[in-house]
């Protein structure tokens, strides 16, 4: 089992921003749903023309049967291609331009004054679309929308300035030019407002997301209680500390799946699977990962606790009982059953989550490893279900202390040159 838990930043935020994409219908009524602002500004629009009372201009009749058409094309684009990634920013651009065309149809007019100045319908349309481009959840595209509205309408003011005939100290001390300039001002402060808005709100949700994926995946190799420790801030980088560390194995599996079925491996492997990682869980250990017919445990990290030892020990006494109700249980049925071997070593190792590219994986190496995989194969050559070593054993205060222990000194272990005692029952 791969843990996988690097998640960069940018992914992330992809994830965050793109969740409706798991839901087709939910994320097209909800793109559906904010084409109604557009037609909210088109009914302003229109409703602005029939009731005015200022001269019309022909640029008003275009507006609204530009965007008219517009909000149309992009209801259809929605409806089709609620994915396609250029649609969000082709269609933040016309709003851009219609917004122009307002600002650009009461300042064609004539002078700035009091009877040409923008008109709150026209205002009204303008805080529409913006809160239209800040639905979209995307900072990008509320900067990209805000940035073209604001500059034109700087420079709509300073076109009509120019056509009056006003030097720029003069002005800039009208009151209508600032009354006008103050529009702008007041649009881009809110602009840059709703930015930093939307932009904070992705931020949690990636937040949110990389913490909710972190958890959802240390979840399935630790007990909640070390998870709730690493939600906390403890890290899990790969260092150097003393571990206990545990294989348990299926004796005989190879030569039982020569002849068993799919669905007899499956069930066997399931169950062994779901014992032997429900038992760790349960004393505190972590399930390093599942060798086929294997399960390697760790004991001490990520937060080494002084009774590691015993947790570990008490955990395999435990898996022995387990293993063995589970084995007969499964003969009582009818079904294959196979014996089950353990080994149990402490000792110092480099453990922790080891990061490569994409893929990240919660991995133990050291001595360690090697010598615990070993005794769970000498379990067998002595006839025992487990098989620790005397270090374990004897850093464990409590966990053993009632059982009937059979020990053996200087035992040859498999691949290593030095000998080691060991007890087994």
């Amino acid at each position: 089992m791969r843990p996988g838990s690097h998640m960069s930043a940018h992914s992330a935020a992809h994830h965050a921003a793109s969740i409706a994409a798991s839901s087709p219908g939910s994320a097209r009524a909800r793109a559906v749903g904010s084409e109604l602002l557009r037609f909210a500004a088109v009914t302003v629009l229109a409703g602005n023309f029939v009731l005015g009372t200022y001269q019309r201009h022909p640029v008003h009749t275009a507006l609204i049967g530009g965007y008219l058409a517009v909000t149309l094309l992009s209801l259809a684009v929605t409806i089709h291609k609620p994915y396609a990634r250029w649609r969000q920013p082709l269609f933040a651009l016309a709003d851009a331009v219609a917004i122009l065309l307002i600002l650009y149809m009461h300042a064609a007019q004539g002078p700035l004054d009091h009877g040409h100045s923008l008109t709150p319908p026209g205002l009204v349309v303008i805080f529409v679309l913006l809160i239209n481009a800040a639905l979209t959840s995307d900072p990008k595209l509320v900067a990209w929308f805000s940035g073209v509205v604001f500059a034109g309408w700087v420079a709509i003011i300073a076109a009509a300035v120019a056509l009056s005939g006003l030097g720029v100290f003069d002005a800039l001390s009208d009151a209508d030019v600032q009354r006008e300039l103050g529009l702008a001002l007041s649009f881009g402060v809110t602009a840059l407002a709703v930015y930093v808005i939307v932009r904070e709100n992705v931020e949690r949700a990636t937040e949110a997301e990389v913490a909710r994926r972190r958890g959802s995946n240390l979840a399935r190799f630790f007990s909640p209680v070390v998870v709730e420790q690493l939600a906390d801030g403890d890290d899990v980088q790969l260092e150097r500390r003393r571990i206990a560390v545990m294989f348990v194995d299926l004796r005989g599996f190879t030569t039982f799946a020569e002849s068993a079925t799919s669905e007899q491996l499956r069930h066997m492997l399931s169950e062994f699977r779901d014992i032997v990682s429900g038992v760790v869980v349960r004393h505190g250990g972590a399930v390093d990962k599942y060798l086929g017919d294997g399960v390697m445990a760790v004991f001490g990290h990520p937060r080494p606790r002084e009774d590691d030892a015993d947790r570990a020990l008490a955990c395999a006494l435990e898996l022995v009982d387990e293993l063995d109700r589970w084995r007969k249980g499964e003969e009582a049925a009818g079904r294959p059953a196979l014996k089950a071997g353990i080994g149990l070593h402490a000792g110092t190792a480099m453990a922790g989550v080891l990061e490569a590219g994409c893929h990240s994986e919660y991995t133990v190496l050291g001595d360690v490893v090697n010598v615990a995989q070993r005794l769970q194969a000498v379990s067998k050559t002595v006839g025992a279900t487990l098989v620790v070593s005397q270090d374990l054993k004897s850093g464990a205060k409590a966990a053993g202390a009632a059982v009937d222990w059979l020990d053996a000194r200087s035992v040859a272990i498999p691949g290593r040159t030095l000998p080691l005692d060991i007890a087994y029952v």
